[in-house]
């Protein structure tokens, strides 16, 4: 009776820890926790905790302890270049894990995107895009005899475009640039833009490092700025970006280096 009292303290005592193991492959414990872990990982990035997912992990799991045993008996845990990529491919997990730990602390809340949003509206809240076209030519010379023909209406914009333009992307279509803003073109022809009045050409040739245009503003409207709705989600990607190379460019500021 001593002896079965013994025998079951002796299970008591070992089923506790026994269950702490999810299983054992060939020796090696892979663990409850471990197992929870990687559920939640899972979870955490969109899967459904399904009873098939657990039963999927569980194969997986013991699938990579016996490949993993596998590579060691082969030696290849001693292979340079698997410790090299073993040491980037950890060194890489930590960074994200403290970059995803920095903004769980520095948040960018709603309150900062909002700002974020009334500024850039100031600013570009007013801007304008125009309607434009051009004839490019290599010679000033030519350049003032053409626009001395579309002025004397000897000749259409539209017919010396195509005829002598250098710009082969606009000159099939007339010399249009379609709409865009000022700001993307070369600074002497968005000079040139932004001081024509619309329905009008520039009252001279304009010499850019591609050559000389005649310049005309077909029309001009106001940018239609974004709701806060259509650009909130990329607006608070852009900032976690910035927050996070804030936060990388501190650390490097601070880190003593030696070379």
């Amino acid at each position: 009776m001593k002896r079965f009292a013994m025998t079951l303290a002796a299970v008591a005592f070992a089923v506790p820890v026994y269950a702490q193991n999810l299983a054992v492959v060939n020796g090696e414990p892979i663990t409850q926790k471990s197992y929870d872990q990687f559920i939640q990982l899972l979870v955490s990035q969109g899967a459904p905790d399904t009873p098939q997912l657990r039963e999927q992990v569980k194969e997986e799991m013991i699938n990579r302890v016996i490949m993993v045993q596998a590579a060691e008996k082969a030696g290849v845990s001693d292979d340079p270049a698997v410790h090299t990529e073993l040491e980037l491919t950890r060194q890489g997990i930590l960074v994200r894990a403290l970059m995803s730990e920095y903004l769980e602390k520095n948040p960018v809340t709603q309150e900062k995107i909002q700002a974020e949003y009334d500024k850039l509206k100031a600013e570009h809240g007013q801007d304008v895009e125009y309607q434009v076209r051009h004839i490019l030519v290599e010679e000033e010379s030519l350049a003032n005899d053409l626009l001395k023909q579309i002025k004397d209406k000897k000749a259409s914009f539209e017919e010396l475009a195509k005829e002598h333009s250098k710009d082969p992307g606009s000159a099939a279509e007339g010399g249009s640039l379609g709409w865009a803003q000022a700001e993307n073109y070369v600074a002497p022809f968005a000079e040139a833009v932004k001081s024509t009045p619309k329905g009008q050409m520039a009252d001279k040739p304009v010499q850019s490092q591609f050559g000389w245009h005649i310049v005309e503003v077909i029309d001009e409207r106001p940018i239609e700025f974004p709701s806060f709705d259509q650009v909130s989600t990329q607006l608070q990607e852009m900032m976690r970006e910035e927050e996070l190379a804030k936060y990388q460019q501190k650390l490097r500021a601070d880190a003593k280096i030696e070379e």
